[in-house]
């Protein structure tokens, strides 16, 4: 028996900025979606890996999701480290750097800290 991922889940407030600070902050781009009256799933992708982030919205809630102390993220390698830093900072979205470890997070409207790591050469 092996397990493989799949995906990783975000509960969302507001689907439609979650959906625009993804493409807009990392480039994912929505592969598929499920929607009832009661709940949405977005499924976001890179376009290079299967991986994929869901993003589910739930029609009755109304209060903000407590994200505890934060101490899980999502990570992302990026190959232009220093642009990708521009453009967030641009964005306003680092909330988190360690330049001794050429490390900073970016949170999404939710709150939630995704790392951005140069990649390996």
């Amino acid at each position: 028996m092996q397990f493989t991922f799949a995906h990783n889940n975000f509960n969302v407030a507001d689907l439609d900025a979650s959906l625009a600070f993804y493409e807009k902050a990392l480039g994912l781009r929505e592969v598929r979606r499920h929607a009832t009256d009661a709940f949405t799933l977005v499924y976001l992708g890179d376009g290079v890996t299967p991986h994929q982030l869901e993003l589910t919205w739930l029609a009755d809630r109304a209060e903000a999701y407590d994200l505890g102390e934060n101490e899980f993220h999502l990570a992302f390698t990026v190959d232009d480290y220093a642009a990708a830093h521009a453009l967030h900072k641009e964005m306003g979205c680092i909330c988190f750097e360690n330049e001794a470890m050429g490390i900073y997070f970016i949170a999404d409207p939710d709150g939630y800290w995704l790392e951005i790591v140069p990649a390996r050469k």
